[in-house]
């Protein structure tokens, strides 16, 4: 069973990509919302079951039951109040604890448990509600790599995963988390210069998408390099390298690194 606590934009793309990537898993679902409202729309969507009576949170541990994964999908400034009347169950059950807020590090989340739960925090971003996100992990030392495959599975049906040190969760916020923004920004720029040399809005928006993302499979999927792909389409002489000169000479790559750096050091606290 996996229970999740908060059924909210994150959880619900996490639940549907698990429900559409295995039969039956509907029924392994567990859900809990504040009000109940969230979780029983989700339910009534996906076929996962919602809790809404009672003690909701308590009763989808015990229902969990032991070793089962609990995703605690509420606000970072939540997770106290929530936390604290699950603390004595989460233990008794061995639950697994994993964190999808960006706030708050393994050293934040084993303050407010007891000694010994398992912990996994985990960063998926925008994406996954297409089932195209990238999701980060880090663990602590009481998960065991069982527990560690189970959250692979989940995050897995949603987009690609990476485990990572959580040194660099800062760094991974800012080219993962927050570049969809800058990825956004840099389609409207691409459409924009379209539109001033003719072509409708949304067609350029769909060609400079399309264009990101066909860019995006040739990186992962065949041997180029980001530079070998600039490479590819660069003829000496030629408009591409017209336009890169332009980019540079305007300050584009190290605006681009400014941009990481300090959504790195923001990220970090610093």
């Amino acid at each position: 069973m996996i229970g999740f606590i908060g059924s909210g934009n994150m959880a619900a793309a996490i639940v549907r990509g698990i429900v559409t990537s295995e039969d039956e898993a509907a029924q392994a679902i567990l859900l809990s919302s504040a009000t109940g409202v969230s979780a029983r729309a989700l339910a009534e969507e996906t076929g996962a079951e919602a809790l809404t009576e009672g003690d909701a949170n308590l009763e989808l541990v015990r229902r969990a039951g032991p070793g089962a994964l609990i995703m605690l999908a509420v606000k970072p400034y939540q997770f106290a109040q929530v936390l604290a009347p699950l603390r004595e169950e989460l233990a008794a059950q061995s639950s697994v604890l994993v964190s999808l807020a960006a706030g708050l590090d393994l050293a934040d989340l084993a303050a407010m448990v007891s000694p010994g739960q398992p912990i996994i925090r985990a960063m998926p971003n925008v994406n996954a509600r297409v089932g195209a996100g990238v999701t980060a992990l880090c663990a602590n030392e009481a998960t065991t790599e069982e527990q560690r495959a189970e959250a692979e599975r989940v995050f897995t049906a949603v987009g690609e995963i990476f485990w990572l040190a959580e040194r660099v969760f800062p760094a991974y916020t800012a080219i993962a988390g927050s570049a969809p923004a800058w990825a956004g920004l840099f389609v409207e720029a691409l459409a924009r210069g379209a539109v001033s040399k003719g072509l409708p809005k949304q067609q350029a928006v769909e060609i400079a998408a399309a264009m990101l993302l066909g860019s995006a499979r040739t990186l992962l999927e065949t041997s180029t390099t980001p530079t070998g792909l600039a490479d590819l389409v660069s003829s000496p002489g030629g408009s591409t390298v017209a336009g890169t000169i332009e980019l540079e000479e305007g300050g584009f790559t190290p605006a681009v690194v400014r941009a990481v750096r300090a959504t790195a050091d923001h990220a970090a606290g610093r």
